[in-house]
């Protein structure tokens, strides 16, 4: 019996491992690891889709394509994101600073929950949501690509 629940386990954990694509070659950037040190973070300007005044980062992957991502937003004290959703799930870590995330289609910062250094928080996708920096907030966000932004407001687009 200790034979057949020991091959089970070893079996389930095989089928695990290999779902999970940790034996895919290519997988996250290939069979090596990636560091990024705080000194080495390479910010640029954002994307079309974000509100100008914030740095970003890619850490990882391509946001723009299918795939696994990891970015960094450098957002100045104040910073609004208005309100928007994505088509996928969005999962964001305060790296240093606070950022407030509310939910809802009306950007209102006294709805907001604080999130302060260390703090995580999973947006499923579709979910109507918005976000203020208070003080120099960074913010890492990561989850499957593409990563779409739309607004819920067409007046608060960046790109328009």
């Amino acid at each position: 019996m200790k034979k057949v629940t020991l091959g089970l386990f070893a079996l389930s954990f095989a089928v695990e491992s290999v779902a999970c694509g940790h034996n895919s070659p290519g997988h996250a950037g290939g069979p090596s690891h990636t560091v990024v040190r705080p000194d080495s973070v390479k910010w640029g300007p954002p994307p079309p889709s974000l509100p100008p005044g914030c740095e970003v980062a890619i850490l990882v992957g391509d946001p723009r394509k299918p795939g696994p991502y990891v970015l960094r937003a450098k957002l100045p004290d104040g910073y609004v994101i208005p309100p928007h959703w994505h088509p996928s799930d969005e999962n964001l870590t305060v790296v240093q600073g606070a950022f407030l995330v509310g939910s809802g289609d009306k950007l209102d910062p006294s709805a907001t929950e604080p999130m302060p250094a260390g703090s995580f928080c999973h947006l499923s996708a579709g979910m109507r949501h918005f976000g203020v920096a208070k003080g120099e907030t960074v913010i890492q966000t990561h989850g499957i690509g593409p990563f779409e932004v739309n607004y819920v407001h067409p007046a608060d687009d960046p790109r328009k």
